[in-house]
């Protein structure tokens, strides 16, 4: 059998599992794109705040995700070799991590709420940006809890349910948003406040929900630990954080790069700030394709490492990335052509549109970038490679894409364009160099 033929026969299995992990991203990610919508109709500052503050969410969002990363690894390499009791044990550990990470950040949010000033932001955006900021990172507890629990619902192939809640969740959110931003059926009118209180209410209703199913459906329970409340193993533990820690490190160096390009983004006004957040919402939508392909890809290879079928690897893994590439080509030509309009749906002010139109523009560019890199990624994540992946995207954000942001934005007097044309070279490097590292894995 040839190679492309075999890498297409793999690719089918892998979208038949990243098909309900992608629709239930997009999701997920919709509840985001929901709030810009229907803030933005609000006015540009609270756009604008909830782009700084959603950023510094963000960060911690994801570098918790890198964390619990591993969950997803270790389930799939557990449910390959047969040996279900396991899974259980491995969901009960990652709860307890998922718990520890969320109080930690919001530790941390509550020490440095004061400080945000230092951050160059302007201030009636601060102003409406903090108590917004503050509901949203309690919401993480919830966010991360059910993170925990979809990774293994796919890692053990049922990924479906987890999309189904998500998707109750978006109608939800929208419907709360509706009430509490715009004080609708009695209710006060908060504004971006108010879609803080609904995202957190949606967030709790969707674990809530997935829980339940875990607990009393009959066709979990040979995955069920003998006891939820037992004594935590500090070997497990370890070995969860062995695995998840330099993922974390590598997320948080990928967010963070987006977090410093909403800080140079501010320093430019509310305008280029709330342009910002209209492409960062457009894009992060398309970019959970990918990212549901890289998640699948993630989980097939480590089912092929746990049940020692390493032939299967490479075809798997290269079968993906060129799906991923294909699809994003064609986001990029739909981002040239129709950035205005995407961008008029969001918000009113011309200013920010024609802004915003020209950061998609450039957005466009680095689509294939960005869906090569997190599928090369999650491939290298089922092989258990991800201290090297870490030092990878830390040169290649930050010893390279910062800076160029930087130059370019200023100094070379592009702004915001420029800042995100620095975003692009960083991305480069790193999709180049983990693909590469990939090909190199798969060989031995």
């Amino acid at each position: 059998m040839s190679a492309i033929r075999q890498a297409g026969q793999e690719l089918r299995g892998t979208l038949q599992l990243a098909t309900p992990i992608i629709v239930g991203h997009l999701g997920q990610n919709l509840m985001g794109v929901a709030d810009s919508v229907m803030i933005g109709h609000v006015g540009t500052v609270p756009l604008a705040a909830s782009a700084f503050a959603g950023a510094l969410f963000g960060m911690m969002f994801v570098v918790s995700i890198g964390v619990l990363s591993s969950v997803a690894v270790r389930t799939a390499m557990a449910f390959g070799a047969s040996r279900t009791h396991e899974c259980g044990e491995i969901v009960r550990h990652g709860l307890a991590i998922a718990t520890a990470l969320s109080l930690f950040f919001v530790a941390c949010v509550t020490l440095f709420m004061d400080e945000l000033h230092r951050l160059g932001q302007p201030h009636d955006v601060l102003t409406v940006a903090r108590p917004y900021m503050w509901i949203i990172t309690w919401s993480l507890l919830p966010t991360l809890a059910y993170q925990v629990l979809r990774q293994f619902y796919e890692a053990v192939s049922r990924p479906w349910l987890p999309m189904a809640i998500v998707l109750a969740g978006v109608v939800l959110n929208v419907f709360l948003n509706w009430i509490l931003i715009y004080g609708n059926l009695g209710a006060p009118r908060l504004e971006l406040v108010g879609a803080g209180w609904a995202t957190l209410i949606t967030r709790w209703a969707i674990v809530v929900a997935l829980f339940a199913h875990l607990v009393s459906a009959a066709r979990m329970r040979d995955f069920l630990p003998a006891q939820w409340g037992a004594r935590l193993s500090a070997l497990s533990v370890r070995d969860l954080l062995v695995l998840g820690v330099p993922v974390g490190g590598q997320l948080m160096f990928e967010a963070g790069i987006f977090t410093a390009a909403a800080i140079l983004m501010g320093w430019l006004g509310a305008v280029t700030l709330a342009a910002h957040q209209i492409a960062i919402a457009c894009i992060s939508t398309i970019f959970m394709v990918p990212l549901g392909v890289g998640l699948a890809t993630a989980v097939r290879i480590g089912q092929c490492v746990g049940a020692g079928e390493p032939a299967r690897l490479r075809p798997i893994a290269f079968g993906s990335l060129g799906a991923a590439a294909a699809f994003m080509i064609l986001v990029a030509v739909v981002l040239v052509a129709a950035g205005r309009l995407i961008s008029s749906g969001f918000v009113r002010d011309a200013e920010v549109i024609a802004t915003a139109a020209n950061l998609l523009a450039v957005a466009a560019m680095f689509q294939l970038f960005d869906g090569t890199q997190v599928v090369a990624s999650g491939g290298l994540r089922g092989l258990t490679d991800v201290k090297m992946p870490a030092i990878i995207t830390f040169i290649g954000y930050w010893a390279i894409g910062l800076p160029c942001a930087w130059w370019l934005g200023f100094p070379a007097g592009l702004g915001g364009v420029g800042v995100w044309l620095g975003l692009l070279a960083g991305l480069a490097v790193c999709s180049i160099w983990l693909t590469a590292r990939l090909w190199h894995r798969t060989a031995r």
